[in-house]
């Protein structure tokens, strides 16, 4: 059964490692802000956003940016396999980024032909 969970703009999730407003600002950031905006942000702190921000399918790409940031062993601490997995593509090429999200954002797609599409064939 899934649940639905209230999220307001005080508290967008509680496991989330710096402040919204800190949160919104490296949202906002172009890539070549982020990385002064991330220089106050102690790497720890860093490698836990870069995970919780690559589980969101909205911001995996900003989790990987920021993955990049981070050493190894900082985000296999954080996230064991996953963390090593996030470190190797963050040394990847950019392009190759867009590979770790689907590429409808992960929705399926919606037929309204029903479970058997019958093809129509002419006499």
């Amino acid at each position: 059964m899934n649940r639905a969970y209230p999220v307001s703009a005080e508290d967008p999730a509680g496991d989330c490692p710096v402040p919204i407003d800190t949160l919104s600002q490296l949202y906002r950031a172009g890539s070549e802000a982020l990385s002064g905006q991330l220089g106050g942000i102690p790497e720890a702190t860093r490698a836990r956003l870069a995970i919780y921000l690559y589980g969101r399918s909205h911001t995996r790409h900003l989790g990987v940016q920021i993955a990049a940031t981070c050493e190894g062993a900082s985000l296999r601490r954080v996230a064991g396999f996953v963390g090593n997995a996030l470190y190797d593509l963050s040394r990847q090429n950019p392009a190759a980024w867009s590979d770790a999200a689907p590429p409808n954002g992960g929705k399926r797609g919606v037929s309204l032909a029903g479970p058997r599409a019958t093809v129509l064939r002419s006499a």
